[in-house]
């Protein structure tokens, strides 16, 4: 990372194949794109935006290389989802970056339970979100056949 030239934005219908573009890439290498995500991430403005949920971008030298979104559950419980960082800015802190805008934005807008659904085999992440206070809980009811892992952060 050359220049510290680091910023999050929000959400502009704009971006939207920045979602798409930024999960696909990650979904591809370690999972399958799933019917939900050709859906959610094809639509976000539909799928996320309108049903009250948020998206953000991280941009580093003005160039949009992360996105994580958080889904509206119930009007205090959201889940944080669709969090990707693209590989060739990885390892410099982004994702907590981002993760921690996350945390600042749901506690701003009195949301009292983030839950994130994951796999095991991230190792990365899956450290970055116990780092961040996020406890594992019993996988119920899955939305996707990729995750093995729930888990829990109450702000």
């Amino acid at each position: 990372m050359q220049s510290n030239n680091i910023t999050i934005i929000n959400f502009e219908p704009n971006l939207s194949t920045y979602v798409k573009a930024l999960n696909y890439e990650w979904l591809q290498k370690y999972f399958t794109v799933e019917p939900t995500d050709v859906l959610h991430l094809g639509d976000p403005q539909k799928y996320i935006i309108d049903k009250g949920g948020f998206i953000y971008f991280i941009k580093l030298n003005n160039e949009i290389v992360g996105t994580a979104s958080l889904l509206k559950i119930t009007a205090t419980q959201f889940e944080l989802g669709k969090m990707a960082i693209t590989y060739t800015a990885q390892g410099h802190g982004l994702g907590g970056l981002l993760l921690t805008h996350c945390i600042a934005a749901a506690k701003a807008k009195n949301i009292s339970t983030l839950i994130l659904y994951s796999n095991t085999i991230l190792k990365n992440a899956i450290y970055l979100y116990k780092k961040f206070g996020f406890v594992a809980m019993p996988l119920q009811t899955i939305s996707y056949k990729r995750s093995n892992i729930k888990m829990v952060l109450q702000l």
